[in-house]
């Protein structure tokens, strides 16, 4: 058999192996079409953030070496800005911190609004 210089294999196996391949390939095109409705479906409520602020620690909570997780539900708009922002559990202060950040966080735009849960942490030890 012919061998190929660029790999030690035989020729006969590496076209094969290059039409199943391309083969392959067009498949996963053709369906590609089909693809991107399941995994709207699956995916509705996860919207890819594109920038992000982090919250300002408030100093006198920090020196005091108070922290904690704030809950907070936010409504993304269709164009991918913050809606609203609301504060669902945690220290009152931190969550005003986290409110004026995410304020500021812009995600990629869809079709319609969506609402996520977003847990921040507060570590006066980092």
């Amino acid at each position: 058999m012919l061998k190929s210089r660029a790999h030690s294999e035989p020729l006969g196996l590496h076209t094969r192996t290059g039409s199943l391949l391309r083969t392959l390939l067009l498949c996963c095109l053709a369906l590609g079409s089909f693809l991107p409705s399941v995994l709207k479906a699956q995916n509705a409520n996860e919207r890819r953030l594109i920038t992000s602020v982090e919250p300002e620690y408030p100093e006198t909570l920090k020196r005091l070496y108070i922290g904690g997780t704030v809950k907070l539900e936010i409504v993304i708009s269709a164009q991918g800005t913050i809606q609203s922002v609301t504060l669902l559990g945690g220290n009152p202060i931190l969550g005003q911190s986290a409110i004026t950040a995410i304020k500021k966080w812009k995600y990629v735009p869809t079709k319609s609004p969506t609402t996520a849960r977003v847990t921040l942490e507060f570590d006066p030890h980092r």
